[in-house]
């Protein structure tokens, strides 16, 4: 299971673009290559959502990879990812011997995640952010751009029991499948539903000469639906998790 992978939010995927493309070029190149070269039959991949087109029509299907430019604040990262998951498909129509497939799941969030300002996920960033204005008795939190951008979320245990059903029912996996919620929020949505979470009574500001990325990202769940599995945890109680994750671990 191939689950290795550089990552970060907007900010640090835009200030290192050569970073996120060469060091995923590399593990994915290396941990494919390595496990083909020593026999391994079976592999599964794990892609990202920011391989989709920036203007697909959304829900985004598999077959939409490499059908359009790429969101550029993430450009570098999304490249690696393809080129990763076009590497197992060339082993699998080399030889029928081995099953190399690549699982590409939305936007994951939950207990250790990376809580970084400059290097954090949404989910994340929200939960520290308004933590932060809850300490220090802030009664306005910073959104970047208008908030009605939308991400499709998915708590991280959930992708693990995707991973752990993918064991099970591999034979049966498509090459490249989705795995998603079906659903998604936007930030101004996800903003409130953490605030609910955190009993923060502040109100909420729009910068809107911050960067936002794509304004959806809505996998596809028809072959995950095909395939048998679906995920079991509802925004609220995982951002509820997270965010008591954050308090036993960081909050000092």
């Amino acid at each position: 299971i191939n689950a290795a992978g550089h990552v970060g939010g907007i900010y640090d995927n835009m200030s290192h673009q050569v970073d996120f493309l060469i060091t995923n070029m590399d593990i994915g190149r290396n941990v494919v290559i390595a496990a083909y070269q020593s026999g391994v039959k079976k592999l599964l991949n794990l892609g990202a959502s920011c391989m989709y087109p920036k203007n697909c029509i959304n829900p985004l299907k598999e077959e939409m990879i490499l059908q359009g430019g790429l969101e550029p604040t993430n450009e570098g990262y999304a490249l690696a990812k393809i080129m990763t998951a076009r590497l197992c498909q060339y082993i699998n129509n080399e030889s029928s011997m081995f099953q190399y497939k690549t699982m590409i799941p939305c936007n994951v969030y939950g207990r250790y995640d990376n809580f970084d300002n400059k290097k954090s996920h949404i989910v994340s960033a929200i939960i520290k952010k308004l933590h932060y204005a809850i300490v220090n008795n802030e009664s306005h939190v910073e959104i970047w751009g208008n908030g009605k951008a939308k991400r499709e979320l998915m708590y991280a245990e959930d992708l693990a029991d995707a991973i752990y059903y993918a064991i099970d029912n591999f034979n049966k996996m498509p090459e490249l499948l989705n795995i998603g919620t079906g659903y998604d929020n936007s930030v101004n949505e996800i903003y409130s539903i953490a605030a609910k979470v955190m009993n923060f009574q502040g109100i909420f500001t729009h910068n809107l000469n911050m960067p936002v990325g794509m304004l959806q990202k809505l996998v596809s769940i028809e072959r995950q639906t095909a395939w048998g599995w679906k995920p079991k945890t509802k925004l609220y109680d995982g951002i509820r998790k997270t965010y008591d994750y954050y308090l036993q671990e960081y909050k000092a």
